[in-house]
């Protein structure tokens, strides 16, 4: 007997959206998000709140991915620190070794992690760390170069992955790797190389028990480790030459305490949160020579060496190249002592870390300011006091004087809108930074919230902020403004009506042809704001003075010149014949020709003024 759906409840006066965000707030897992809707419908709510719960269900689901998805983010993070703080402090190979292989585990969520380094002289490589492993045959494995997933890993220095091991043909099965992988019971393997300057000494792996797709986000991820680990293993054999050749010569002592004054330098940039530059001054004082760091690379090397301009190492991180560390000076002009060789290399790891960190807060600060603007458009009802606790974080003030603008690119072709749109919403999130403003996506386009400076207007902002756009995309934007809105904190709710406002503004720019500028409402006056919601200018004219105008090019004659200088005159036939120069008697007319044309009540106040817009954007036109 299956069991019954609990007693009908009456359903609480309360939104759809109230138990999605109890259970975000407290982190229920999927299957509770179901119990809304559940209880809605045994209670026999309404259909329109059974679909409003069903949609907030979505929203809270998406919203809980995503909130997923940040904490692995942070976690992933958070690994490379750690990693590059043990390798900063290595004094034992082992546990740095043990360390990440657990936390290759734990980031990829893998059951089992381990790591093979190559013998030379056997010719095969063998396993040095396991994490999660529980076969001892498995763990005490050689494999022959090409012989396997790790054996073909470790003989091309390529990675390779696999949904189903036992299965995949394209792997040398031997009976002992098979029987090991068995009795481990793996099935989803991921291996990649351990390199030092192009020589492959070993490899990182990640496998599951059961069959499992790792996305390319993963395999970056565990080459990135496979990177320290193998930096790991050859500072320590570096230390122990440094060591063996201290009790040889007194003279390395000088080698040794400068590598250990980078390493205390670079320890310590890592841990306080220093910046690309401040691991170039270091380097500067401790090398005896000039160290910059550039982005401008086009050498794809992943070692350090020498070049004319002095030594050089690749800053790099997942197979992406960031940049370089270059050393210029005195230490250029002859071969780099091994020491500082490695030291480069280690700050160029180093820097790696700390670029891809400044890369992740500022996505996550994009994030924040663009969420933070997105509850001012569409939840104008939020506490100005959380508000503006929330912009303080991003250095944003919420009680100044500010102006919403509307930015939308020119038309691109179908292919190019998502590349262009991104373009446009990475250079709305950068002139928002520098301005301590907000910046999110909207319509296709983006939207600012800026604050005004000292005699700035709407206008001028808005044309500025389509120059710096523009320039950024390599294209048009086309970028409306608002009036200004005092102190969004306190009248959130001005922010969402000056939106509309700013897209208007968009919208005449587009159907006068003036694509590419930015303006605010001030610059169209009242014919701006008539225009702002209809894209039909030339169907408003011909249905206005259409008749007029077509009499005017068949007949060569002057009858929407003359209705211009009849309003310009007040609607007094004897100024208007003094704006023309001609004699009173032809202004009327001309006048009783127009009146044929348009009707007899052309004159009444409400149909002259939709006669003087006609002309006026008829001017406008031309």
């Amino acid at each position: 007997m299956s069991p019954s759906l609990p007693e009908p409840q009456p359903v609480p006066a309360q939104s759809p959206e109230s138990p999605y965000l109890e259970l975000l707030a407290r982190g229920a897992p999927a299957g509770e998000f179901e119990q809304p809707v559940l209880r809605a419908r045994a209670a026999g709510a309404a259909p329109d709140l059974l679909a409003a719960l069903e949609r907030g269900r979505e929203l809270a689901l998406g919203v809980r991915a995503e909130l997923e998805k940040r904490r692995r983010r942070e976690a992933e993070l958070s690994a490379l620190n750690a990693t590059a703080h043990d390798l900063a402090g290595l004094r034992d190979l082992d546990a740095v070794l043990r360390a990440i292989v657990q936390r290759a585990r734990a980031l990829l969520g893998t059951d089992v992690a381990y790591l093979s380094l190559n013998d030379p002289a056997a010719g095969d490589t063998y396993m040095r760390v396991t994490e999660g492993s529980v076969s001892a045959a498995f763990q005490q494995l050689r494999l022959g170069m090409g012989e396997g997933l790790g054996g073909l890993v470790a003989q091309t220095a390529r990675p390779y992955v696999t949904e189903n091991y036992a299965t995949d043909p394209r792997f040398l099965h031997t009976r002992t790797i098979d029987s090991a992988v068995g009795d481990e019971g793996l099935a989803a393997i991921l291996g990649v190389p351990l390199s030092l300057d192009g020589e492959v000494i070993g490899v990182l792996f990640a496998a599951d028990r059961r069959p499992r797709v790792f996305e390319r986000e993963q395999i970056g991820l565990l080459a990135t480790f496979a990177a320290h680990a193998a930096t790991a293993i050859e500072t320590a054999h570096l230390i122990e030459e440094t060591r063996a050749a201290v009790a040889e010569l007194e003279s390395a002592n000088a080698t040794i305490e400068r590598a250990a004054e980078v390493h205390d330098r670079l320890t310590e940039l890592v841990v306080h949160g220093g910046g690309v530059h401040d691991v170039a001054a270091a380097l500067t004082e401790v090398l005896g020579g000039k160290v910059e760091f550039t982005t401008d690379v086009t050498d794809t090397a992943t070692s350090s060496r020498g070049r004319a301009d002095g030594w050089v190492t690749p800053v790099a991180a997942g197979g992406e190249l960031l940049g370089a560390l270059i050393l210029h000076g005195p230490p250029a002009a002859g071969p780099l002592d091994p020491v500082d060789q490695r030291t480069l290399e280690r700050a160029g790891m180093v820097t790696s870390l700390l670029l891809l960190a400044r890369r992740t807060a500022g996505e996550a600060e994009q994030r924040v300011r663009g969420e933070l603007l997105d509850d001012l458009l569409d939840a104008p009802a939020r506490e100005p006091r959380l508000l503006r606790e929330r912009a303080a974080r991003v250095d944003a003030d919420l009680d100044a004087v500010h102006v919403v603008l509307a930015a939308a690119a020119d038309t691109l072709a179908e292919r190019d809108q998502p590349a262009g749109r991104q373009r446009l919403l990475a250079a709305a999130a950068h002139l928002a930074t520098t301005r301590r403003g907000l910046a999110a996506a909207r319509d296709g386009g983006a939207v600012l919230l800026l604050p005004l400076e000292a005699g700035e207007t709407p206008s001028a902002a808005a044309a500025q902020t389509a120059r710096l756009l523009g320039a950024a995309v390599r294209g048009g934007v086309t970028v409306g403004a608002s009036e200004p809105v005092t102190a969004p904190a306190a009248h959130p709710v001005a922010v969402a009506e000056a939106y509309p406002e700013a897209r208007r503004c968009v919208e005449v720019l587009k159907v006068l042809g003036r694509e590419g500028q930015g303006a605010a409402a001030e610059d169209f006056g009242f014919v701006g704001l008539l225009l702002a919601g209809t894209r039909d200018v030339e169907g408003f004219v011909a249905r206005t003075i259409g008749g007029v105008v077509d009499y005017d090019r068949r007949r060569g004659t002057e009858l929407v010149r003359t209705l211009e200088a009849y309003f310009a005159a007040g609607m007094s036939p004897a100024r208007t014949k003094d704006e023309l120069m001609v004699h009173v008697n032809t202004v009327a007319q001309r006048l009783e020709r127009i009146g044929r044309l348009l009707g007899p009540d052309w004159q009444h106040p409400t149909r002259a003024l939709e006669i003087q817009l006609a002309l006026r954007l008829h001017r406008l036109a031309r």
